[in-house]
C-alpha cells in the first residue's frame, strides 16, 4: 500500500467512525476534510499523516520511548508470550463494538486482541509517543491510530464500550468520561512474579528484586464500581535471540542492558487483570 493510499485508507476509517472523535482543544465534533484533515466546527485542524495515523497532540511532547524500543516490544509480543493474557482480554470484551487502547505503543496488543473480535468492532490506539504510533500504522492499518494525550483527549464522551490499559499509566477520570453506559475498563498490572527471571538477574539482593501492585489495585478499586480482579500466572520458553529485545522494551533493563550478562531460557508472566465499570 502506497503512502497516498495509506492516508486515504486511514481517513476513510476515521470518517466511518467520526462520532468517536472530539476536538482536543474545544471538544466540538469533527469531520474528515479532503481525505487529509480532521477539522472541528471551530476550525481546529489536525493532519492525517501519509502513514495513515492522525496526530492530535495540542502541545509538544518528548517521549523517552524510541523506535528501537517499539521494534523490540513488537518482537517480544509477536513471540506469543502474552497470548494467554490477550486471549483473556478478548473474552472480557467480546461484546464490545468500540475499543480504545490507551498507551498502545506500537499497537501489537490491540491488533492481536482485535483479531478475535466480531467484524463490526473497531479498535483505536492512542499514545503520546509518535514513534509507537508510526509503527502501529505501518503494521496494523486495520485499526485507527492516534498520537494524543489523555489529559486533552481527542475523543467524544461515552464513546467506548471497552478501554484497555495494558501495563501502562492510566487516567481514570478520562476513562470514566469516555466509557459508554455499560462499558468497562480492563487494566493489566504486573504481579509479584512478573518477569521474575529477568528481575532476579538485574536486581539480585536488592529491594527491586520484589514488586507489589497493591497501591495500583487499591486506586483502581477506589475509582470504579463492580471491580473484578483475576490473576494470570504462567511460565513460557524464551528464545535466546529475544533476550536483548526484552531488555530493550523493559524499563528495568534500560540502564543495565549494556553491562548486563543476562541468560534466560524462560520467562514468567504474572499479572492481575482488573475490570471496572462506572
Amino acid at each position: 500500500m502506497g503512502a497516498l493510499s495509506k492516508r486515504a485508507a486511514g481517513a476513510a476509517l476515521m470518517d466511518k467512525n467520526i462520532k468517536l472523535f472530539a476536538c482536543p482543544i474545544c471538544q466540538e465534533s469533527m469531520d474528515v476534510f479532503e481525505q487529509g484533515r480532521l477539522v472541528c466546527s471551530s476550525n481546529h485542524s489536525f493532519d492525517i499523516a501519509k502513514q495513515g495515523y492522525v496526530n492530535m497532540l495540542t502541545h509538544g511532547a518528548v517521549s523517552k520511548y524510541s523506535k528501537d524500543l517499539f521494534e523490540s516490544r513488537k518482537a517480544v509480543i509477536d513471540s506469543g508470550i502474552y497470548d494467554v493474557v490477550e486471549d483473556k482480554i478478548g473474552e472480557l470484551i467480546a461484546n464490545a463494538e468500540t475499543v480504545l487502547d490507551t498507551g498502545c505503543g506500537e499497537g501489537s496488543h490491540l491488533a492481536r486482541i482485535m483479531e478475535g473480535q466480531k467484524g463490526n468492532c473497531i479498535g483505536i490506539g492512542i499514545d503520546i509517543a509518535k514513534e509507537g504510533i508510526l509503527a502501529a500504522s505501518r503494521h496494523y492499518p486495520e485499526q485507527i491510530w492516534c498520537v494524543g494525550d489523555l489529559a486533552k483527549s481527542p475523543f467524544a464522551r461515552s464513546s467506548f464500550d471497552a478501554i484497555l490499559n495494558i501495563l501502562s499509566p492510566a487516567n481514570y477520570e478520562e476513562f470514566k468520561r469516555l466509557l459508554t453506559h455499560n462499558g468497562c475498563v480492563v487494566k493489566v498490572v504486573p504481579q509479584s512474579r512478573y518477569l521474575q527471571e529477568l528481575r532476579a538477574q538485574l536486581y539480585a539482593d536488592s529491594t527491586k528484586e520484589s514488586y507489589s501492585n497493591e497501591q495500583i489495585v487499591a486506586r483502581f478499586k477506589e475509582s470504579f464500581a463492580d471491580v473484578s480482579v483475576e490473576r494470570i500466572t504462567y511460565t513460557v520458553p524464551l528464545a535466546t535471540e529475544l533476550v536483548p529485545a526484552l531488555l530493550e522494551m523493559t524499563p528495568m533493563g534500560w540502564h543495565k542492558k549494556e553491562e548486563a550478562n543476562i541468560e534466560l531460557n524462560e520467562i514468567t508472566i504474572d499479572v492481575d487483570i482488573l475490570v471496572g465499570r462506572v
